[in-house]
């Protein structure tokens, strides 16, 4: 009855322990958020759904370029095995509040001599004759098969700390993951507006060589013919060949944009050259959709804000397990077993068990390395608090500047549309002059050069807009949501294959 007894009180002993709990640091911590955005917003402000926003554009070729990248990009593929890695040392960390158990099975057989008569093994016998002799044992055959077991009493929290900081790296990882699909999408689609934006400047610059050439070629005959002063036909031939070159410098810089876009989607070179060449390049940009109208809304819709986020709450847990390591470590043992003894035909089995020992393990002197590791656990805390505070500030800060850009270059296209159509005409007007002798090559080169200088502007401005654009969508997160929200999205639901929950 007694061991009944010291046996339930080893059982109950760990539970009554377990309920003590040290602090953590705040697992969330408040961030600077304006209450309004200082820049206007587009169509007054209300969530949209965002998801694969690049589809707006009804461009089947954008698309599939925005899936290509997100299936080659080296960024997501990391992610999704950080993800993995992640889940990994989750699963470890809630293992390790679980008691652990491990089976062995072992065969021995011996032969042990023992001394006979006399003095021993292998000797004389007395003065009387007698001698020793050597008396074997038959062989022993020990079988033994058992289950050992041993646990770890959480007493102070320690391993549900480094769980629960498993849990919050884990859901990070994730996070991190869609913000490098949001990423990669919003960096194709930059790369395929700019080559877009480059053909259409490389059709100015053509449409400009073209004319330059035309008009020093005329100018070349006039001089032969004694009509136009050799100076002119120089300039002619020099404006010639310098809009040439600013041709040959467009058609190498469009040549590095589709590198570029072959490098991010890993598609084949030659057919993406052929479609691209087929695409329209003056496909307009569709209407922004409208975004939150209170700043927090936008921001819980960033992933990177919401990996900061979780990034504190696991920085407190694990200065919550740093702290715990300084106290004192309960460990409970047991097994369970059978014994067999084999000889001579004979059969004996053995079954044994046991509770304990209970373990409590003191730190009591370490030169100051647990007390060292709490403070960089805290150290590690602050830093992610500062981190996500900062990550706030960054993400106000982005979605800011894309809706001043935006705003800007919506109210700049009209003008540029008017500055090229009036340019238009005033060189159209200046040509016909120059060709019945009533303007000079110089005028007719300069109302050239500011058209094309008006025509530039605006390719800029449209480039310019769908930077905007693009940055918009990105900095409110790309469709991204929260987990736990109501509102699901098509991105938010996607996981990788390879790791996925």
């Amino acid at each position: 009855m007694r061991n009944i007894r010291l046996s339930a009180l080893c059982l109950a002993l760990p539970f009554v322990l377990a309920a003590c709990t040290l602090p953590r640091p705040p697992g969330k911590v408040e961030a600077p958020a304006p209450a309004q955005w200082t820049t206007p917003l587009p169509h007054g402000g209300s969530l949209p759904a965002m998801a694969d926003w690049w589809r707006q554009l009804d461009d089947p070729l954008l698309v599939e370029l925005v899936e290509a990248a997100q299936a080659a990009s080296p960024s997501v593929a990391s992610a999704g095995a950080r993800i993995a890695e992640a889940r990994a040392s989750r699963v470890a960390a809630g293992a390790a509040l679980a008691p652990n158990l491990s089976a062995n099975v072992s065969a021995t057989r011996s032969n042990s001599p023992t001394s006979g008569f006399g003095g021993g093994l292998g000797g004389t016998g007395s003065a009387t004759g007698t001698s020793s002799s050597l008396t074997e044992i038959p062989p022993i055959t020990t079988l033994q098969a058992g289950l050992q077991s041993s646990w770890e009493i959480d007493l102070f929290g320690g391993l549900r700390a480094t769980r629960d900081a498993s849990q919050a790296r884990l859901g990070s990882a994730d996070a991190r993951w869609h913000e490098a699909r949001v990423s990669v999408a919003a960096e194709t689609a930059d790369a395929y507006f700019g080559e877009r934006a480059c053909r259409r400047q490389l059709a100015v610059a053509e449409a400009d060589t073209r004319s330059r050439a035309e008009t020093a070629r005329l100018t070349d005959l006039s001089a032969r013919a004694g009509f136009t002063a050799p100076a002119d036909a120089a300039l002619a031939r020099a404006g010639a060949s310098d809009a040439s070159a600013r041709l040959t410098q467009q058609r190498a810089q469009c040549a590095l944009l589709r590198q570029s876009l072959i490098a991010l989607t890993g598609l084949d070179p030659g057919g993406l050259q052929t479609r691209l060449d087929g695409a329209s390049v003056d496909r307009a940009l569709p209407a922004v959709q409208a975004i939150g109208s209170v700043p927090a809304e936008v921001l819980a819709q960033r992933p990177d804000v919401y990996a900061s986020e979780l990034g504190v709450a696991a920085a407190s847990a694990e200065a919550g397990s740093a702290l715990a390591q300084r106290f004192p470590r309960l460990t409970l043992q047991g097994s369970i077993g059978r014994l067999q003894f084999r000889t001579s035909g004979l059969r004996d089995t053995v079954d044994t068990w046991s509770i304990g020992p209970v373990a409590l393990s003191v730190p009591i002197f370490d030169g100051g390395t647990l007390a060292a590791n709490v403070d960089a656990a805290r150290a590690r805390y602050d830093e992610a608090v500062a981190a996500y505070r900062g990550n706030v500030r960054q993400a106000v800060r982005e979605v800011e500047e894309a809706l001043i850009n935006l705003q800007s270059t919506d109210a700049r296209a009209g003008d540029a549309d008017t500055a090229v159509q009036n340019y238009q005409a005033s060189f159209d007007a200046t040509q016909a002059r120059y060709q019945t002798g009533l303007a000079s090559l110089f005028e007719l080169e300069d109302s050239r050069r500011t058209l094309f200088a008006a025509q530039t502007s605006r390719v800029s401005l449209q480039r310019e807009r769908a930077q905007a654009w693009v940055a918009l969508y990105r900095s409110t997160g790309g469709g991204w949501t929260r987990p736990g929200t109501e509102r699901a999205t098509a991105t938010s639901s996607i996981a990788p294959a390879s790791v996925a929950p």
